[in-house]
């Protein structure tokens, strides 16, 4: 990450950080949402650089979401950075088991593989009356240091610290791809067996990728949790994954701050095609999915991508 970078993205989050008092709560509330979202999406393009695009991420980001939400129903800890701690590390730990046996796989085996786990999960929720079966149930609002705010305040606050854990997701994951375990990604992708010659072991990287991105997608099924104030077994379905993916490919793996983008486009463009076609919103989302392939192959991250390569050219031809 560049000096430019950091700069920018600073000014940006602390730009929507001031903004957000003076936006409408429905805004607010959406934009909360993809922001949380956005971190699996940051979490699959780990994975995707690598060659691998799991249709199970859901599997992590429930385990998040009902994390938080078992803990404000059955103790009184309500403190919302214990909550999202909980969630990060029991989504970790099942990326961690569940990577010995899906690190061993590749392709359409390592999707459908995830996919499988995840709906294993799914059954165990819809069947468990303990964890509320197929209505789910409700999440206590979370406290801040002792602080309980009420109404848009509230609103406010768990924006705000969705953002920041966004700004240092968006920091650690940018620095990952600058260092040596994340620049390899790009060789698994295109020649595993070269690395295995030069003995690196590529099960080992790809387990690392995939605790990484399962942690991500925790943290934010645990925000989405606090933010829904519900939890339910659909969020373990492949429906949710399958989102995931899109978003992914909406946003693409050129820039972390595309999938930031990438995934508060996708709920906006849900948003209003819900309200637009509430019989036909799917449609209108393929559409869209459509024209990104055809006309925008690598997603919105080559859009920055294309500005960097410009302003370089920019500063060659004008450097005597």
């Amino acid at each position: 990450m560049t000096l430019r970078s950091l700069v920018l993205g600073t000014l940006v989050f602390l730009l929507v950080a001031a903004m957000a008092p003076t936006l409408p709560v429905w805004l607010v509330s959406l934009a909360t949402i993809a922001l949380a979202n956005a971190l699996v999406v940051l979490g699959l393009i780990i994975l995707w650089r690598a060659g691998l695009v799991p249709f199970g991420q859901a599997l992590f980001y429930a385990v998040g979401a009902y994390s938080v939400a078992l803990i404000t129903r059955y103790t009184s800890l309500r403190d919302v950075l214990v909550l999202i701690a909980a969630g990060a590390v029991l989504s970790c730990f099942t990326a961690f088991l569940a990577g010995f046996l899906l690190a061993r796989y590749r392709e359409i085996f390592f999707a459908m593989l995830s996919l499988a786990m995840s709906m294993i999960l799914y059954g165990v929720l819809v069947k468990t009356e303990t964890l509320g079966s197929t209505d789910g149930f409700g999440v206590e609002p979370p406290t801040y240091i002792g602080y309980a705010p009420q109404g848009r305040m509230h609103l406010l606050m768990l924006f705000w610290l969705v953002l920041a854990f966004c700004a240092v997701a968006a920091l650690l994951v940018s620095l990952y791809f600058r260092s040596v375990a994340g620049a390899l990604a790009v060789p698994v992708r295109d020649s595993e067996i070269r690395l295995e010659f030069l003995g690196i072991s590529v099960n080992r990287l790809i387990h690392l990728n995939l605790v990484i991105a399962g942690t991500l997608a925790g943290i934010g099924g645990a925000l989405a949790a606090l933010s829904i104030e519900h939890v339910d077994p659909n969020m373990s379905y492949w429906t949710t994954s399958g989102g995931f993916v899109f978003v992914m490919v909406l946003a693409g793996a050129g820039s972390v701050a595309a999938a930031f983008v990438g995934s508060f486009v996708f709920e906006l463009l849900k948003s209003i095609a819900y309200d637009i076609l509430p019989g036909t919103w799917q449609m209108f989302l393929g559409a869209a999915l459509l024209l990104t392939i055809l006309f925008l192959p690598e997603g919105i991250g080559s859009l920055f991508a294309r500005l960097r390569r410009r302003r370089q050219r920019q500063s060659m031809s004008a450097t005597p």
